[in-house]
């Protein structure tokens, strides 16, 4: 079905590469309506659908499993669309490859146990299939570049990263968050991978699709995954987070795609405000070193009388008026209170040294 590596095509694509389809492969009839609808958009570059799903509750929706695989097949291969599917150990794996799937993903449930990992990636040793890596559902940048080594070490280079969010409880925004920085140094460590977006599992909710898209587009992601239903609302699992295929081709449409490079005429004027920047940068960490050799003086009073590191009416006092005056800085609350925070570590840091010199090292 597909000419060349899955990583050519994506990085070909004209514009940004899409995954679609549902959540769950319910019926034969579902699979085929979804494929014919959102294909003939002429916009989705590869034919996404849930075989085996895993699920928090055993009694909730968990797929068809393996009588649903043909379904997805036939569907990609009338409409010359290639298949991707979710794989989570070395049973799905076969029989997917011999139903003719082109490409498998590795959920966030599974990116977590490098043991099922480097079990689906020795079952794929001596093929080509290319494979996409969803993150693990916690914030682990290391976890997540560990199971690309795995399958790297098992002869695949045919591989493509997707963004999905991480897990947090009761988040009153999002289903799992997005933390960007996160891909963003997963893109620094592997620049030779594609990153995919799949806002529809960073969401829950659909209505949060187009801006969630949006801001992966501005962050130079690859391309899209979004699951896309006949109808969402019906939907055996995610039905709050599916579109139909009319509102994936309004989403689409609605994207502002901007480039990586520009001109030299722009360059020159964005050359002189970065060295703007720069210098205000090397006066910040200037003033965050004096910072520090002063925290270091308040160790050495604190050593001297035998007071307590953390002073936590005094911290509490100054956190609330940083973050009362968050507006007047035209900041974030969210980013100063991470700035305090991290000022405030690295200041515990210093006194410690000072006050524990012969324990403490500079970890």
């Amino acid at each position: 079905m597909m000419k060349g590596t899955l990583v050519e095509r994506i990085r070909n694509q004209a514009d940004i590469f899409v995954i679609a389809g549902p959540c769950s492969a319910e019926s034969h009839a579902q699979v085929s309506s979804i494929t014919t609808n959102i294909v003939a958009t002429n916009k989705v570059n590869m034919l996404r659908a849930g075989i085996w799903k895993p699920r928090t509750h055993p009694n909730s929706f968990e797929g068809l499993g393996l009588k649903a695989l043909p379904w997805l097949v036939k569907a990609g291969s009338l409409l010359e669309v290639p298949t991707c599917t979710e794989v989570a150990n070395k049973t799905h794996v076969e029989a997917a490859l011999k139903a003719g799937v082109d490409a498998l993903w590795i959920g966030a449930r599974t990116t977590v146990n490098p043991f099922a990992v480097q079990d689906i990636a020795d079952a794929l040793k001596g093929t080509k299939t290319p494979i996409l890596i969803k993150n693990p559902i916690n914030p682990d940048l290391e976890l997540w570049l560990g199971a690309f080594e795995r399958f790297n070490n098992a002869g695949l280079e045919d591989l493509t990263a997707i963004h999905r969010g991480f897990s947090i409880y009761n988040h009153v925004k999002y289903r799992n968050v997005p933390s960007w920085e996160i891909p963003i140094a997963f893109k620094e460590k592997r620049s030779d991978v594609p990153m995919i977006c799949d806002p529809s599992h960073i969401t829950g909710n659909r209505n949060l699709l187009l801006e969630v898209s949006q801001y992966a587009m501005d962050l130079n992601f690859d391309g899209l995954m979004i699951e896309t239903h006949p109808s969402p609302d019906k939907a055996l699992s995610d039905a709050k987070q599916q579109v139909n295929a009319n509102d994936l081709d309004a989403l689409l449409s609605k994207l502002v795609l901007r480039q990586p490079n520009f001109s030299q005429d722009v360059a020159t004027m964005i050359d002189e405000i970065r060295s703007k920047v720069s210098v205000l940068d090397d006066e910040l960490f200037n003033l965050l070193s004096d910072r520090m050799q002063l925290s270091e003086e308040v160790g050495i009073l604190k050593r001297e009388n035998k007071i307590t590191i953390l002073q936590q009416e005094h911290w509490s006092s100054l956190i609330s008026k940083r973050l009362n005056q968050s507006e007047e800085y035209h900041l974030t609350p969210q980013f100063v209170r991470t700035l305090m925070d991290a000022i405030h570590q690295e200041s515990i840091r210093h006194q410690t040294r000072i006050m524990n010199p012969k324990t403490s090292k500079s970890s």
